[in-house]
């Protein structure tokens, strides 16, 4: 593909997102108009649409922004190592590694505000990624790309387990922790935004890192050592740079669905296979995505709000059904 046409490709998806972090903050509940809005954040503006922007919306936006980052570049990265087409952060056990830890923050350790949940997300998140890798790379061949997914599956379902017994015998725990598991970018401030942001920082060089060497595995295993590529380093380093930005999306919005796995057939399609150019439109759709999804959910049954993770299926389900019929998603 031609790299003006990419280009152009990036400068469209950069204006969509800001188009989309508009729509985020000028749309909900209470309409605010474009000029208000950036009075209020460029200008300084005083009155109630100010400090409803400032103070509620800009730390929604800026973790939607964050959480469609994350999920969508993890996404890229796991089907890239794992050279699985359905992959998504949920397949190494990542997102619910990280609800266990939500869980047990809840039910044991009596944590109880989001800001809270951050860091157990983040240590479940962490614990499920090891156990899976440790599976898959015992025996021969090392963590092959089904070894992965069978320790992924396998870790998944305990975890479900997990979680259900802990929510059965801790009632008191199920009405709380329903409320983050379907996800959602509602009631996020900006502290949950400092929390988050410099792992997101490190997921996201980790993953850059490893561009080069995904694309070496897309050629399979024999040719990428032979192009020079030490296909375990590309694996560990890009399935640590997915379990900490999987730990980001998760701990800050909850397990919202979807992104992780059609956001990269999706920039696939419209970039090509360089995961060069594959990783900065995933993260760029991403957040669009998510914020269109947040904002549609405020509006659609009002005064009422349908979630985040409720919203990102019923969107984006028709796009990803559309490039398979189409035979745009790369084998």
């Amino acid at each position: 593909m031609p790299a003006r046409r990419r280009v152009v490709a990036m400068v469209a998806a950069a204006v969509a997102l800001l188009l989309a972090a508009l729509l985020s903050l000028a749309i909900g509940a209470r309409p605010i108009a474009p000029s208000a809005v950036l009075d209020a954040l460029l200008y300084g503006g005083h009155g109630d649409d100010a400090d409803v922007v400032r103070g509620l919306r800009v730390p929604r936006t800026a973790i939607g922004l964050m959480v469609g980052a994350a999920l969508a570049l993890a996404g890229t990265v796991l089907q890239g190592i794992t050279r699985n087409p359905i992959a998504d952060p949920g397949i190494l056990g990542v997102s619910q590694g990280a609800s266990v830890g939500v869980v047990l923050a809840i039910a044991v350790g009596g944590v109880h505000a989001l800001t809270g949940y951050v860091w157990f997300a983040f240590a479940g998140a962490a614990i499920a990624s090891v156990a899976v890798y440790a599976i898959a790379s015992r025996g021969r061949g090392g963590a092959t790309p089904v070894k992965l997914a069978l320790g992924g599956a396998a870790i998944n379902a305990l975890l479900v387990s997990v979680t259900t017994a802990v929510l059965t015998t801790k009632a008191s725990a199920l009405d709380e922790f329903r409320f983050w598991q379907v996800g959602s970018l509602s009631g996020r401030d900006a502290q949950l935004v400092g929390q988050v942001w410099p792992f997101l920082v490190v997921g996201v060089l980790l993953v850059l890192s490893v561009a080069r060497g995904l694309d070496a595995l897309a050629l399979g295993e024999d040719v990428a050592k032979g192009l020079g590529q030490r296909v375990a380093t590309v694996r560990i380093v890009g399935g640590l740079g997915a379990t900490v930005l999987t730990g980001v999306g998760v701990a800050a919005a909850g397990p919202i669905a979807f992104i992780g796995l059609a956001v990269p057939h999706l920039a696939r399609a419209i970039v090509g296979g360089d995961h060069r150019w594959v990783l900065p439109m995933a993260a760029l759709i991403g957040p669009v995505m998510l914020l269109v999804s947040d904002t549609a959910g405020r509006v659609i049954f009002p005064p009422g709000e349908v979630p985040a993770g409720v919203m990102t299926a019923l969107i984006g389900v028709p796009f990803l059904v559309t490039l398979v019929r189409r035979k745009a998603v790369p084998a």
